[in-house]
């Protein structure tokens, strides 16, 4: 944290001298106002540093031609600090505007041109467009492609958010080729502790993680924190991100002290390397939370979520879609605790946001959705219940590839509610759909197929 203050002390102290030294509108200014900003930015006081990059937009919108470059790449700053707002809509809109430019100004193939698509690319995916996230991830492989030698780290870079996109949309082995592919060029292109080795192998961890293949992705998970540990300050973010990581396979391998150790050991480092109202912390709180609800240690959780929360309230706007997700979790732990009609008024509170933050198909309001139904069916209301994972899987049917493992999920969901409401037949169909989703999307031995084919023997049982 004291290094952010120093940076903005000593960028303030420039822009002090630039303004007595240079015209009002020179370019030095804007240059100023722009460093200021990346500091705000970093800091998550996102309202300052949009402040200070639409000055520095100002005069440089004086100082350059309309189709300048730098023009371009304050769009594109203003667009992040939207995107890190939750505003994807006004991210999107000064990304392409920032894209429109350099198309203009720049040779069809500049490496600048697949830094915007790359951009957008990224708003869409928190947009849950994937398909669309895709698309633009594509475009700017291809130019990277043609502009770039073929080991060069930014290719690495364009496979890896390939990946990503393929993470997002289920399809797994996809992804992982393609994190390998990214892996094998930074191997050659880069030194073999490099940080982006260790995203790498946090990647590939990531889809391990998925899959179900929990030893792969801790040992891998552990792999990416040695080299981190070794290239890193000791106090650095990202070694807080491995610590998280490698607490979450613990927590779904059912280790929950050692994941607990793990997420409290990310907490220590982001309080002493970020602003004490940083959304990390309240992502460690919301950590934690979650292995002390796994625990059954619901007062312990409820506590934690609410220290999350508060964090959120105070760093981002009030329809920020990860205080949607703050106001579910603790609907969650009321829901442990028995309190159905607090859980279910949070429940609404959530999904209320997201309805504001997010396209009306995103694949969170579908996960808002399945929420409300769990608390309903605890209350005993099984056709409010089932309604409501109905319009969960309406949503996840348009949002998600057609064999993606939460719409498995969501027929495992439904079928559990016509097994409360005494219709086995149907549920039992809804369990045959989810298995034949899963058999596609996951490996033969993960556990959630074993499960599924246990629940459909038991109602075959029942049916005869």
């Amino acid at each position: 944290m004291g290094e952010y203050s120093k940076a903005l002390s000593s960028y303030e102290r420039s822009l002090e001298i630039r303004k007595t030294a240079l015209p009002p509108n020179h370019r030095g200014l804007a240059a100023s106002y722009n460093n200021i900003a990346s500091v705000y930015d970093d800091m998550s006081e996102y309202s300052k540093a949009l402040s200070s990059y639409e000055r520095s937009l100002e005069i440089l919108k004086i100082a350059l031609p309309s189709n300048h470059p730098d023009l371009a790449a304050s769009y594109n700053n203003i667009a992040a600090v939207y995107s890190h707002m939750g505003e994807y809509s006004k991210a999107l809109s000064f990304y392409e505007r920032s894209l429109e430019i350099r198309k203009t100004a720049l040779p069809p193939n500049h490496p600048d041109l697949a830094d915007s698509y790359s951009n957008i690319a990224v708003v869409y995916s928190h947009l849950g467009e994937y398909s669309k996230a895709l698309s633009s991830y594509e475009r700017s492989l291809e130019i990277r492609k043609i502009a770039l030698p073929p080991n060069h780290p930014n290719l690495a870079d364009s496979y890896n958010n390939v990946a990503m996109a393929y993470n997002n949309m289920g399809e797994y082995s996809k992804a992982l080729s393609l994190y390998e592919r990214s892996l094998e060029i930074r191997k050659i292109a880069l030194p073999s502790n490099h940080p982006n080795l260790a995203g790498s192998y946090n990647n590939i961890a990531m889809v391990y993680d998925k899959i179900g293949e929990y030893s792969k992705a801790l040992s891998l998970y552990e792999r990416s924190l040695e080299i981190r540990k070794i290239a890193l300050p000791s106090n650095h973010p990202d070694l807080a991100d491995s610590y998280i990581n490698i607490a979450m396979v613990y927590d779904k391998m059912g280790e929950y002290s050692k994941a607990l150790s793990s997420y409290e050991r990310s907490l220590e480092i982001y309080k002493i390397a970020l602003p004490p109202n940083h959304p990390n912390l309240a992502a460690s709180y919301n950590n934690i939370a979650m292995v002390y609800s796994h625990m059954g240690e619901y007062s312990k959780a409820l506590s934690s979520y609410e220290r999350s929360l508060e964090i959120r309230k105070i760093a981002l706007p009030p329809n920020h879609p990860d205080l949607a997700a703050s106001y579910n979790n603790i609907a969650m732990a009321y829901e442990n605790m028995g309190e159905y009609s607090k859980a279910l008024s949070l429940c609404e509170k959530s999904l209320e946001i997201y309805k504001i933050a997010l396209p009306p198909n995103h694949p969170s309001l579908a996960l808002s959705y399945n929420n409300i139904a769990a608390v309903y069916s605890h209350m005993g209301e099984y056709s409010k219940a089932l309604s409501s994972l109905e319009r969960s899987l309406e949503i996840r049917k348009i949002a998600l590839p057609p064999n993606h493992p939460d719409l498995a999920t969501s027929y495992s969901n439904i079928a559990s509610a016509y097994c409360k409401m005494g219709e086995y037949s149907k549920a039992l169909l809804s369990l045959e759909m989810s298995l034949e989703v899963f058999k596609k999307s996951l490996p033969p031995m993960h556990p959630r197929l074993a499960l599924v084919e246990t629940n459909i023997e038991k109602i075959k049982k029942r049916l005869k």
